[in-house]
C-alpha cells in the first residue's frame, strides 16, 4: 500500500516520478485566470484564521468572498447555511467541513485540502472530524505568528511567476498600478478584462452597468452598439498599457448570429426603454459587441478566453438569498460548436482573430473543442487556438486526463498550455502541482506502455512546457 499523498502520489510509474520530481516540479507557476483579489495582493492580506482563508463569508457590502467548492459540499452533507457561509463560529465552521471531508474519498477537494494543509502548515495527517481541533488550532497559530502567513507569503512558497486577475472593464486598476511600482512584489500580477456585464443585455442590471462603463470613459450615455463598443474599446486600451495580456468571457453559451448594426440597436434602444427582447435580437447584439472586441484583442495583442456551458444561479431562493457565485451553478449542455466556429470564421476571414483559450463546462465537448482548434491555427505561435484545461467541474482527476488524452488524440498536446486556479483562495496553488502529478502520471503511462519513445530531451521540453514555458511564451510573459 502507498503512503498517503506521499513523494509519489499520483504517480504510478518510474517514468512517471521522473518526469514529475526532476522536471515539472521545479517549475514556477502561471495562474493566468483566477479571481484573486488585487487590493488584497498588494496589501498582503492577513487572516484571521484558516476558516476565514478556506470558506470566507459576508463582507461589510452585503457581498460574499470565499470557495464556493467548499461550501456545496458542506451543503450536500446537511450542514447549516450559518456554518457554510455564516461568521458566527468559526471552529464551528471547520469541524463542519471536517466531517464533511473525511467522507469524500474521490473527490479533488479532498486531495487539495488536504496538500494545502501539508503544503502551507506542514500538516501531513489527513483532515477529520477527531483531529479538526489541533488542526485548527495549529494553522491559526501560524496564520497569527508566521509571518510567511499572509497572501504574498503564500504567493512567493508557490513559486508563483505570474498571476492574471480578473478585473472589470470599469475598474480603475489603481491596485494593479500600485503593485507595478512596488518593487517587494513577489511575483508579475496583471489584469484581465472581463466585459461579461456590458455583453449580457438581457440580464438584470444591464441598463446600470451601462451607466457606469459610459461614467469610465467620460460621457453621459451609451445609446448605440458602435458607443458599447468604442466604450469597452477604450477600456481594453486602458487595462493594456497596464499590462493586461489576457480577456475572459463567462458566457452561457457561445452565439453568433449575423444582423446589421441597425438591428442591433433597435434591440439596444428596447432595452435601454425598459422593453424586452427576443434571444435572436440579443444574439445579434452579443456577436457584434463579441466580434469588435476579437478585433481589438488581435490589434492589442490580448488573449481571448472564451468559458462557456454554466447554468448559473440555478437555485432561484438562494440566489436571492446569497447572491451570485455562491455555489448555485450546473453544467449546462449546450449547442455552441457550430457558432463556436463561425464566429472564429468571421474573425479569421479579416486576419482579425487573436489568440483564443476555449473551455467548455462539459466534458463531452472535449472533441468538439479539440476539432474546432484545428481549423484556425497559424504561425504566430504554436498552438495559437487552445483548449484550456479541465475547468471547475471537471478539474477533477478524471476529467484532467481526459481533457489532455483528447487533446493528444486530436492536436499536439506538447503545445498545452497548462493550468490555471481560477480560484478566489490564496491557497488554492497545489491545484497546479496536482494537474502536473496527473499530467506526468498519463505521458509517464505513454512512454512505459511503449506509446512513446524514452527520449530524455524531447519529455523534458515537453513536461517543462506544458508546466510552465508554453504559458510563458504564449502570453508573453
Amino acid at each position: 500500500m502507498k503512503e498517503f499523498m506521499g513523494r509519489d502520489f499520483l504517480l504510478e510509474t518510474e517514468t512517471a516520478q521522473h518526469l514529475f520530481h526532476d522536471y515539472s516540479e521545479k517549475m514556477p507557476l502561471i495562474d493566468y485566470h483566477c479571481h484573486l483579489n488585487p487590493k488584497e495582493i498588494y496589501e498582503d492580506r492577513r487572516f484571521e484564521n484558516i476558516s476565514d482563508v478556506w470558506f470566507g463569508g459576508l463582507q461589510p457590502d452585503g457581498t460574499f468572498y470565499g470557495d464556493h467548492y467548499k461550501w456545496r459540499l458542506m451543503r450536500s452533507n446537511a450542514v447549516p447555511e450559518e456554518n457554510i457561509t455564516g461568521r458566527d463560529d468559526d471552529f464551528k465552521r471547520f469541524y463542519e467541513f471536517a466531517c464533511t471531508l473525511e467522507k469524500c474519498i474521490g473527490n479533488p477537494m479532498y486531495h487539495w485540502c488536504n496538500l494545502e494543509l501539508h503544503r502551507y502548515f506542514g500538516i501531513t495527517e489527513a483532515l477529520n472530524h477527531r483531529n479538526a481541533r489541533e488542526i485548527y488550532d495549529k494553522c491559526n497559530e501560524m496564520l497569527k505568528n508566521d509571518p510567511n502567513c499572509s497572501a504574498r507569503g503564500f504567493i512567493k512558497a508557490s513559486n508563483v511567476h505570474y498571476i492574471g486577475t480578473t478585473d472589470d472593464p470599469i475598474d480603475s486598476l489603481e491596485w494593479h498600478e500600485k503593485m507595478a511600482e512596488d518593487k517587494t512584489m513577489p511575483c508579475i500580477v496583471r489584469p484581465s478584462f472581463r466585459p461579461d456585464k456590458a455583453i449580457n443585455i438581457t440580464k438584470a442590471g444591464f441598463t446600470d452597468y451601462l451607466r457606469k462603463l459610459a461614467a469610465a470613459v467620460g460621457k453621459d450615455s451609451l445609446n448605440s452598439t458602435q458607443d458599447v463598443i468604442d466604450a469597452l474599446v477604450n477600456r481594453a486600451e486602458f487595462f493594456k498599457a497596464h499590462g493586461c495580456v489576457a480577456s475572459d468571457h463567462g458566457i452561457d453559451y457561445m452565439m453568433f448570429r449575423e444582423g446589421t448594426m441597425e438591428e442591433s440597436d433597435a434591440a439596444l434602444k428596447k432595452i435601454l426603454d425598459g422593453g424586452q427582447i427576443s434571444v435572436e435580437e440579443a444574439e445579434i447584439f452579443q456577436t457584434k459587441i463579441m466580434q469588435a472586441l476579437g478585433r481589438a484583442y488581435h490589434r492589442l495583442g490580448i488573449v481571448m478566453e472564451i468559458h462557456y456551458g454554466a447554468i448559473r444561479n440555478g437555485n432561484e431562493a438562494m440566489f436571492e438569498k446569497e447572491g451570485a457565485d455562491t455555489g448555485f451553478d450546473a453544467i449546462a449542455p449546450t449547442n455552441s460548436q457550430e457558432a463556436l466556429i463561425r464566429f472564429m470564421s468571421s474573425l479569421y476571414k479579416e486576419g482579425a482573430l487573436p489568440k483564443t483559450v476555449l473551455f467548455s463546462l462539459s466534458g463531452r465537448d472535449n472533441e468538439l473543442i479539440d476539432t474546432a482548434l484545428g481549423l484556425f491555427q497559424s504561425d504566430e505561435v504554436p498552438g495559437k487556438i487552445q483548449h484550456g484545461p479541465a475547468w471547475w467541474f471537471c478539474d477533477t482527476k478524471s476529467g484532467m486526463e481526459e481533457q489532455m488524452k483528447s487533446l493528444a488524440n486530436l492536436s499536439v498536446v506538447g503545445n498545452f498550455i497548462g493550468m490555471l486556479t481560477d480560484s478566489r483562495s490564496f491557497l488554492s496553488y497545489p491545484r497546479h502541482e496536482y494537474f502536473r502529478r496527473i499530467m506526468c502520471n498519463v505521458i509517464g503511462n505513454w512512454v512505459e506502455n511503449g506509446e512513446y519513445p524514452n527520449d530524455e530531451e524531447a519529455l523534458k521540453e515537453m513536461v517543462e512546457g506544458i508546466s510552465f514555458k508554453n504559458a510563458a511564451r504564449y502570453f508573453g510573459v
